[in-house]
């Protein structure tokens, strides 16, 4: 009877120790789930929720002068999409279609991108775009504010100003912009500022989740910048560059109107012109500032370069005179001068206004061709003017175009430099050289940067005394007044004023066959306003003119644009 009783009373323990058994699995797993796989499931979660990205910086605006905007980063949203918290994809991306256009199927591979949580639907968008996609208030999609780059005043000194492109960062997710050309990019680095960055959690209506924010820095916005350029003047420049190339048949051409006492850059333009605002077609060369950029044979307006060595070495005086015959010979070549004539006898001013290559050569040659060349290399018009511009005369080092060695020199070399061929220079060294001559013999760096307004820092370039002779500067000055009313120059003449400059017709080498191309020139024009309140000097050039014609009307309407403009006054 005592073992049946205790077989009875064993029965309910085996389904105790069952149930205990299921428990402390139980309890295991909870154990391990809360202790063991609670981090990892945690920052799961916290994954889930956090979103992060770059803070661009607003890029800096590009002033004129005056405070005209020239270049400014407006304010745009980027909108982006948490692919995570979009419950249905499709739908989302029609309400998108039907606000930003395309179609349904263009924003869903965006709405269903894996392994992020910041999938970019549309970079930079108008922000009157950006809200109405807000008023459709979806789930998963948000809005960061940034900036988009606009060029206000279209191609007007587009080609000063350069043009911004994007770049992509694809290991943080970040597209930004940078300087390609002009001033974008020589100044890029003070223009761009510095990316922030933000990591935050947020909760499902987007609102961030207090005390979420795992790491924020702040952008850098960039430096805006103030520069040189007069719009208005720059308007007008390349308004009468374009027409006066036109009506010569040329090419292409440049203009530049720079201060030679203090180096400022007021306007310049090449053709074809660059619209920084609309580069759907963008023609070969029209992001260059030619006349920066490129080198050229001068032509007769370096015989004002000759003659200034002249008078510095006291070879001649204006009134001395010098037997020219019609052409004279050297090393198996000829020379003679633009326009036929027979023997004369010329003056040093005569010579220089009838623009006589015969008159020119033989002076210097009984000066010196080493005392030209010495005098070249003291102008400064064998290396770069450190303007603050890329590409200057497209090589990488301090010295530029290609002025040979005088040990090099033949005696056909001295004659062909003495007025301007066989060597090369900018535009813009030939005016930094003018400028010497408005400015008591010295030479300014050109620059457009003035000013960055919010530093209040003023900007200072270097200056050099170029012309020791000073006695010589109101000589030359009044030889190129004679250019204008008695000689190649009379179209450059404006009334009340005593104009001063150097026409050229120079031929171009042909780099095919060797030699100089027939039947077509390059023609140039730089001067300034002698007696007057003004410092300005400005070149003007057009490029492969199939005749012999002149650019001095451009210059003479250019400057007369400025006299309006500054209310320059003759200074009897």
């Amino acid at each position: 009877m005592a073992a049946s009783t205790d077989k009875r009373s064993s029965r309910p323990f085996w389904p105790l120790v069952f149930f205990l058994g299921i428990a402390l699995l139980i309890f295991a797993r909870l154990g391990y789930l809360t202790v063991v796989k609670a981090p990892e499931y945690s920052a799961m979660a916290s994954e889930a929720r956090t979103v992060s990205f770059p803070i661009e910086p607003r890029r800096g605006t590009i002033y004129d002068r005056n405070g005209t905007v020239l270049a400014v980063s407006v304010e745009a949203t980027t909108i982006y999409a948490n692919p995570v918290e979009i419950d249905d994809p499709a739908a989302t991306a029609a309400q998108l279609a039907s606000v930003l256009g395309g179609k349904m199927e263009d924003f869903l591979p965006i709405l269903t991108a894996n392994k992020t949580n910041y999938s970019v639907i549309e970079r930079k968008a108008d922000v009157a775009l950006a809200d109405k996609v807000k008023e459709l208030d979806l789930d998963g999609i948000y809005f960061v504010s940034e900036s988009r780059r606009e060029y206000p005043h279209g191609q007007v000194a587009g080609q000063i100003i350069g043009a911004c492109s994007i770049g992509v960062d694809e290991e943080n997710n970040r597209e930004y912009y940078y300087g390609v050309s002009g001033l974008e990019a020589y100044y890029d680095d003070i223009l761009s500022g510095e990316v922030g960055y933000y990591e935050a959690e947020r909760g499902r209506d987007g609102s961030p989740i207090p005390g979420g924010v795992h790491e924020s820095v702040a952008a850098v916005d960039g430096q805006d910048i103030i520069i040189s350029i007069d719009l208005e003047l720059q308007e007008a420049l390349e308004k009468r560059l374009v027409q006066g190339i036109e009506d010569l048949d040329a090419e292409s051409g440049s203009a530049l109107v720079m201060d030679g006492g203090s180096g400022e850059i007021y306007a310049a333009a090449s053709l074809p012109l660059f619209n920084p605002a609309d580069r759907s077609e963008v023609e070969e060369g029209a992001t260059k500032l030619k006349c920066v950029t490129d080198l050229f044979e001068p032509g007769s307006i370096f015989k004002s370069v000759s003659t200034m060595a002249l008078l510095e070495t006291n070879t001649m005086s204006p009134d001395d005179e010098l037997f020219c015959p019609a052409s004279i010979t050297a090393d198996g070549y000829t020379i003679s001068d633009a326009h036929e004539r027979g023997d004369e006898t010329f003056t040093l001013r005569q010579i220089l206004d009838q623009s006589s290559n015969v008159g020119i050569s033989l002076a210097v040659e009984s000066m010196g061709f080493d005392k030209l060349y010495n005098h070249i290399i003291d102008y400064n018009l064998h290396s770069t003017t450190g303007v603050d511009y890329p590409g200057e005369g497209e090589v990488g080092t301090e010295y530029l175009g290609n002025l040979p060695a005088f040990d090099n020199w033949s005696r056909v070399t001295g004659y062909n430099i003495s007025f301007g061929q066989g060597l090369s220079v900018t535009p813009l060294q030939i005016t930094r050289f003018y400028g010497a001559l408005v400015n008591d013999g010295v030479e300014c760096t050109p620059h457009f940067l003035v000013s960055k307004p919010q530093s209040g820092e003023v900007v200072d370039y270097p200056t050099e005394d170029v012309i020791a002779n000073k006695a010589a500067i109101p000589t030359i000055t009044s030889m190129l007044q004679t250019v204008v009313t008695d000689g190649t120059g009379k179209r450059a003449a404006i009334e009340g004023f005593d104009v001063a400059g150097k026409t050229s017709t120079a031929e171009i080498y042909d780099e095919e066959n060797g030699g100089y191309r027939e039947g077509v020139y390059n023609l140039a024009f730089t001067g300034f306003l002698a007696n007057s309140s003004s410092q300005l000097v400005c070149f003007v050039g057009a490029n492969e003119v199939p005749d012999d014609s002149s650019v001095t009307p451009l210059f003479k309407d250019i400057m007369t644009t400025a006299i309006d403009r500054f209310r320059i006054s003759p200074d009897k």
